[in-house]
């Protein structure tokens, strides 16, 4: 049981809706142009790296820049499942770091009209302090996405 209630305390799970279509959002997830408009933590950061290989077992490269300009933070990984407009599945692993990879799957929801609800699942975390550091991240990146759609 003790196991069991680690692994789930070191699992992230955010859900977001967004005013747009299930396929919009989801190519905002998987094209590199749509994700240098958003895939940050706040809006003055730059996105200098975006590279997308979007299909079982290819690769991606993201990278964020700080407005000081020092070397961007950089996750790769190679995509595990694609299901256009549903669902992704992929690894997570930063370059340069000490921690361990983890795996990010985004469902994405059509609730109709334009309006699509996005459930991110981040799990094998190590710790907790790096489970709650990526949610401060992912929340500041689904706030620039939210923005993409207003």
């Amino acid at each position: 049981m003790t196991a069991a209630k680690s692994t789930a305390e070191i699992t992230l799970k955010l859900k977001r809706t967004f005013a747009a279509p299930r396929e919009k959002v989801f190519r905002a997830w998987t094209d590199p142009n749509e994700l240098k408009k958003w895939w940050r933590v706040q809006d003055d950061w730059a996105i200098p790296i975006a590279e997308v290989d979007l299909r079982i077992g290819g690769k991606y490269r993201l990278g964020m820049q700080s407005p000081d300009g020092t070397t961007p933070y950089v996750v790769g990984g190679i995509y595990r499942e694609v299901k256009f407009p549903e669902k992704l599945v992929y690894t997570w692993k930063w370059e340069g770091s000490e921690e361990a990879e983890t795996l990010v799957t985004v469902v994405f929801r059509e609730l109709g009209g334009d309006s699509t609800q996005v459930e991110l699942t981040h799990e094998r975390f190590a710790t907790k302090e790096a489970r709650d550091k990526h949610n401060e991240g992912w929340k500041g990146c689904l706030a620039q996405l939210e923005k993409l759609f207003t």
